[in-house]
């Protein structure tokens, strides 16, 4: 009897988050090593549907850099990278969209709809839903001008359209988002998904964004999880180099996101259910970035 009551007390315990969020929206940047995972699958899956069931509103946007590689690799195309983006030629990009729109975005889909959710599958094509660009990169020197990088059909954000998603969520949908963006003349680019992410969140004015990673979140120097930032300390974490590597995109992510994102945060999508702990709990369990 014990046992049950503890387990009617956590219940209870929710009940504020779920008044906090009931009828507002979370996007999810969901990659790494929980769209590996079964178990992970399995957990996230469930976590997105138990969220739209109480009567929130989960948008999930989707990476597939791994599995990218796989199919670039069997058809024998060469990859290679600069400052940390794959340089997409047409050939690549044809691949980049053959993957994450009809192999990653149609599994997470079948994935969610198996669990008992009614999930749908979407690109930036879809509705004009992604307007992009491509993407500038240039790498500044300190005794010569900087160096001008042409990633090819890399892209960012420049718009998005939110009437296709607030349809779906109005009928009860989970919109399943491929990062892949499409200009004003109907070229095709491959975006980073946690800079998609950022901007879907911010055009709709999320109540959180969370981005799913394989790490615990911001270490410091004695490699200590920081539990909360503001966007000031974020950005002098940034300056003083306490945030390196492919930490950074994604501080700034968040940051971005900021001026519409009530909370954002980068949590360990190796930890089971990790975005229900994250949601529903005081303590959260990765780095969140506040006002």
């Amino acid at each position: 009897m014990q046992r049950y009551q503890l387990q009617a007390t956590s219940i209870i315990e929710t009940l504020p988050y779920i008044t906090e969020f009931y009828g507002k929206t979370i996007v999810i940047k969901y990659g790494g090593n929980a769209m590996i995972d079964e178990e992970l699958k399995r957990a996230f899956a469930l976590n997105i549907i138990l969220l739209k069931y109480i009567g929130i509103h989960p948008v999930v946007v989707h990476g597939g850099g791994p599995q990218i590689g796989e199919m670039l690799n069997a058809l024998n195309i060469e990859s290679h990278f600069r400052e940390g983006y794959r340089v997409t030629d047409k050939a690549t990009m044809d691949v980049v969209e053959m993957v994450l729109v009809g192999k990653v975005n149609k599994e997470i889909v079948n994935l969610i709809n198996l669990h008992g959710g009614q999930a749908v599958g979407l690109s930036g094509k879809d509705g004009t839903l992604i307007q992009a660009e491509p993407k500038e990169l240039a790498i500044e020197k300190a005794d010569a001008p900087p160096e001008i990088i042409d990633l090819g059909k890399v892209g960012e954000v420049t718009s998005v359209n939110t009437k296709l998603i607030d349809s779906l969520l109005r009928d009860g949908f989970i919109p399943v988002i491929a990062p892949v963006g499409v200009d004003e003349k109907g070229e095709t680019y491959n975006i980073n998904a946690d800079s998609v992410a950022g901007a879907v969140a911010t055009a709709m004015g999320a109540k959180r964004l969370y981005l799913l990673t394989d790490v615990p979140g911001l270490l410091d120097a004695d490699k200590e999880l920081v539990s909360t930032l503001t966007a000031k300390e974020a950005f002098e974490a940034i300056r003083n180099g306490v945030v390196t590597g492919g930490m950074i995109p994604k501080i700034k992510c968040c940051l971005e996101a900021m001026a519409s994102v009530e909370k954002t945060a980068i949590i360990d999508g190796r930890i089971e259910n990790c975005i229900l702990l994250e949601l529903f709990t005081k303590s959260g369990i990765g780095t969140e970035i506040i006002n």
